[in-house]
Order: C-alpha cells, then sequence, then structure tokens
C-alpha cells in the first residue's frame, strides 16, 4: 500500500481540502446581471450568492452533504486590521 495510514494499518481518514474549489461558470449575460443585482441587494459578491444558491437548493433537495463546511464568513477575516495612513 503506498498511501498515508494510521498506526492501526488503515487508511488515514480523508481530510477536507484547505481550499476553496475554483470552477469555470458561463452564463448567460442577462442572467448573470439578474444575479449581481440579487447579489448586491443582499451585500454578497456574485459568487457568494451563487454559492448560497447552490447551497440552499442542495438541502431542499435533501442533497447538500453533512461534511460541508459553513458558508464562509462576509467581510474582512476576523484577526486583521486596517491599516491607517
Amino acid at each position: 500500500m503506498t498511501g498515508p495510514t494510521q498506526s492501526s494499518g488503515g487508511p488515514a481518514p480523508r481530510r477536507r481540502p484547505q481550499q476553496r474549489k475554483q470552477v469555470l461558470l458561463r452564463l448567460d449575460p442577462a442572467v448573470y446581471e439578474a444575479l449581481a443585482r440579487w447579489a448586491s441587494d443582499d451585500l454578497r459578491s456574485a459568487n457568494a450568492q451563487i454559492e448560497f444558491l447552490l447551497r440552499r437548493a442542495l438541502a431542499e433537495a435533501g442533497r447538500l452533504p453533512g461534511d460541508a463546511g459553513p458558508l464562509p464568513r462576509r467581510g474582512r477575516p476576523p484577526g486583521e486590521t486596517p491599516k491607517r495612513q
């Protein structure tokens, strides 16, 4: 066996990737504009709005994985202070 193993000899548990998955998405320009307006109304980026809507659709269909992490918090990451000049 060539993969990482635990001391018990079994395969190591799979870890979630630290980085978020990047995908290319092609949308009709009118659909994108409507999505961008909706995102703006909700104070989200278009990307965050797409993820929000996909998660909601997956949850409603009973297909959201149990190990899916929460949506990332909006705004500046905690611990970072803006630089004053």
